[in-house]
C-alpha cells in the first residue's frame, strides 16, 4: 500500500485537480463517493486519504484574499524541526523562488507550513517542488508563478528565472 500523504496529494493533483480546478475547492465531493473509493482501489489507506483531505482543508483555510498586497517579507530563518525537514538544497530553492518573485513571503510561509504538515521526516527537492506547485495552484493571482513552476518541473531543461 502507498502510505504517504504526499502520494495521495500527487495522485489527486495529477488525476483530478489539473482537469477540474473547482474540485480542489469542493472538499465535500472529494471526501465522499466514488473518488474516496477510487483512492482506496489505487492502494491508499483510508487514514492517509483522510490526512490528505485535512492537508487540503488547511491549505484552503490559509488562502489569502485576492486583494492582499504582495509585500516582501523578512529573511526566513529556519529552526528546529524545520532544519531537520528541509535540507540546504530545499532552503536554497525556497530562497531562490522568493528572490525571483515566484513566491512572496506569505506564500513561502504557506509552503513551509504545508511541507511540515506532510508528516515526513525529510523532504527532497522534488517533494518540495510539488508542495510549491500545489500551493501556487490554490492561490488566487498566482497563475503566472504556477505556470513557471509547472514548466520547471515538467521540461527536460528548465529555463532560468532572470
Amino acid at each position: 500500500m502507498k502510505e504517504s500523504i504526499l502520494d495521495v496529494l500527487l495522485y489527486l493533483f495529477e488525476h483530478y485537480f489539473t482537469e477540474d480546478a473547482d474540485l480542489v475547492r469542493d472538499h465535500d465531493s472529494l471526501r465522499s463517493g466514488p473518488l474516496f473509493d477510487e483512492l482506496g482501489k489505487a492502494g491508499f489507506s483510508p487514514a492517509e486519504i483522510n490526512k490528505a483531505f485535512e492537508w487540503l482543508d488547511a491549505l484552503a483555510q490559509q488562502r489569502p484574499s485576492a486583494s492582499a498586497p504582495r509585500a516582501d517579507g523578512p529573511t526566513r530563518i529556519y529552526f528546529g524541526p524545520e532544519l531537520d525537514r528541509f535540507d540546504v538544497e530545499c532552503r536554497g530553492f525556497l530562497l531562490f523562488l522568493e528572490q525571483h518573485g515566484v513566491l512572496d513571503a506569505g506564500q513561502r510561509e504557506l509552503v513551509v507550513d504545508r511541507a511540515m504538515a506532510l508528516d515526513q521526516d525529510e523532504l527532497d527537492l522534488d517533494d518540495l517542488k510539488w508542495v510549491v506547485l500545489m500551493v501556487l495552484f490554490n492561490q488566487p493571482g498566482s497563475e503566472a508563478a504556477y505556470a513557471w513552476m509547472e514548466t520547471q518541473m515538467f521540461e527536460d531543461e528548465p529555463e532560468p528565472v532572470h
